[in-house]
């Protein structure tokens, strides 16, 4: 341990803590706007600047250690002339045209310059400009770009696909697609996870708000709308409401004060998920000299995107079962038109993602199997139907909750934890056990994959014979699975794989806290709700077992298979 004082206040700490870890161990803030903990602590924005006492030069708090007897000051006279000319040349090469950017309210960049009261920049505006294609669900804007290579360390050190790097020398230098690609020409997961930890608006999804609104005030179209597992553990974040106010039903009142038609849970599909890839993997179980294991899950997007970009001779192992948000789309444009005897043609469908590679997967050619043009119509992250929500007008806080509509919107706990790490591992277990005993598991008797780490596995007994499993989240401990497997180090059987750190509820989709990991809180929000739910069981899905009774027959059913399955060798990803 090592003591050291920051601004007058005595601190301990252990060898090796940074300065700015020490003071913020004292309850003392720095500000910062390049820094990830153990991601990004290069220094580059030097806006942490602090004085050390005895020393001439101002060093940067993020990367130099706490020692022995140093004496600190974080906001002398000295260290705040040196921040505020630091974030004046930032903002100099900076737009500042916060009215319209994604991010004003939520932007490190402007509460920095706020904090320190800048008022004007004396140098000269400097934007350095390039073209986008709008139409990518991924889009940057380089004049807001402030060259913090957040977004290149996080693509690197934690999802290992190395998309971002540093582009031209001196003054022009600037983050660009690495390898002097385009963006939709690269590999690109689009896990969305530059977006969520890039400090200001240079990286967004595309907007899509206005496609919904339109079709909202096209009294020809009938909306529907689908909400995934994940959403109801964030949706309320940015509007200072607790979890537990920010309930699933209380969104669904926002929606039909919108103006939505039928609102449902995808909690529904991601029962008719399990029910279709269980009974997809029990039968590759029974005829394994047909199949290679493992067999992987399929209900990320952005994880098929890696599978076929960086392992292709694999992507035979994928389940053929679609996501849950596809399901939906294809189940409301064709069992549910029938319900409401409708032409589907008039369904409008939306979803309600924390998710990136939604957007691209409901525009896959191979996705419109209901016959209606695309099965799922647009894709909306939990921030864009947030900003909805503001655009409405709609009091958060004087909701009162309401219920889905029938019968999608019955689901079930284990479609629930589909949105964290292990969820639909888990969920899967269950009606795997129950298919081949016809007896139900102890709910929580697979709670053994759930959990943050990064690379999870275990074996259970289904009915006599051993099951080896294992769970991955996020792209570089995936790749470090993968190799592994194909090194014959490791052998399962079923293997799930969430593009995302921790899940769906670590989406980059999803709500912006700057400095924050909050897959882990909100994941367990997920599985409270499941504790509690009178379904736990997605077989015993009331709603499920009605559709599969009037209009698929059974799981793996020539209709289901046209319906529920795809061919993931129907598209192609850039070489």
């Amino acid at each position: 341990m090592v003591k050291l004082t920051i601004d007058n206040k005595e601190v301990q700490v252990p060898e090796g803590t940074t300065i700015l870890e020490a003071a913020r161990k004292g309850g003392i803030q720095i500000p910062t706007l390049c820094y990830l903990k153990d991601i990004n602590d290069i220094g580059a924005c030097r806006v942490c600047l602090v004085e050390l006492e005895g020393k001439n030069r101002l060093i940067t708090a993020c990367n130099n250690a706490a020692e022995e007897g140093m004496v600190v000051y974080t906001n002398s006279p000295k260290v705040r002339r040196a921040r505020m000319t630091n974030v004046r040349l930032i903002l100099s090469q900076h737009d500042c045209n916060c009215p319209t950017c994604v991010r004003s309210g939520n932007c490190s960049l402007q509460k920095v310059a706020n904090d320190l009261g800048i008022i004007r920049v004396p140098y000269e505006k400097k934007l350095f400009h390039s073209r986008w294609t709008k139409n990518f669900p991924l889009l940057r804007n380089y004049e807001k770009c402030i060259k913090c290579m957040r977004c290149i360390q996080i693509c690197d050190k934690v999802q290992g696909m190395h998309v971002w790097d540093l582009a031209n020398t001196g003054s022009r230098t600037t983050v660009d697609v690495s390898g002097n690609r385009n963006l939709e020409e690269s590999d690109c997961a689009l896990c969305g996870q530059c977006i969520t930890h890039c400090p200001v608006g240079a990286l967004r999804e595309r907007d899509d708000t206005p496609k919904v609104f339109r079709a909202l005030a096209d009294p020809d179209k009938i909306t529907v709308v689908q909400i995934a597992p994940s959403i109801r553990a964030a949706w309320g974040e940015p509007f200072g409401v607790s979890r537990e106010f920010a309930s699933v039903k209380r969104l669904v009142a926002a929606l039909r004060k919108m103006g939505f038609d039928y609102i449902f849970d995808t909690d529904f599909t991601a029962d008719l998920t399990i029910m279709e890839e269980g009974s997809e993997f029990l039968k590759r179980l029974e005829n394994q000299e047909q199949y290679t294991f493992p067999m992987f899950t399929s209900c990320c997007p952005g994880w098929v995107r890696f599978m076929k970009s960086q392992y292709p001779d694999m992507v035979g192992q994928l389940s053929t079962a679609k996501s849950p948000q596809q399901m939906f789309g294809a189940v409301a444009k064709s069992y549910y038109a029938e319900l409401l005897g409708t032409d589907p043609e008039k369904i409008f469908c939306v979803s309600i993602m924390p998710c990136l590679a939604k957007k691209q997967e409901c525009a896959l050619p191979n996705m419109e199997d209901a016959g209606a043009g695309p099965d799922v119509d647009v894709v909306l992250t939990t921030r864009e139907v947030d900003r909805m929500i503001r655009a409405e007008h709609i009091d958060v806080p004087g909701l009162s909750e309401e219920e889905f509509d029938s019968p999608l919107g019955i689901g079930s706990g284990a479609g629930v934890i589909f949105g964290a790490t292990g969820g639909v591992m888990e969920a899967a277990l269950r009606s795997a056990y129950y298919l081949v005993t016809h007896e139900n598991p102890e709910p929580d008797a697979f709670r053994e994959v759930r959990g943050l780490d990064g690379w999870k596995e275990a074996t259970f007994d289904l009915a006599g014979t051993p099951l080896r499993v294992a769970v991955a989240s996020g792209l570089g401990n995936t790749r470090r699975l993968m190799e592994a497997l194909r090194k014959g180090e490791v052998h399962y059987d079923f293997v799930e794989i969430m593009t995302c750190p921790g899940g769906c509820v670590g989406g980059g989709g999803q709500p912006i806290h700057d400095g924050e990991e909050l897959a882990g809180e909100r994941g367990q929000v997920l599985y409270g709700l499941d504790k509690v739910s009178e379904l736990r069981f997605s077989h015993e899905n009331p709603a499920v077992l009605k559709c599969y009774e009037d209009y698929f027959g059974e799981p793996l059913s020539h209709r289901s298979h046209m319906l529920l399955h795809t061919d993931h060798e129907g598209w192609q990803m850039p070489e």
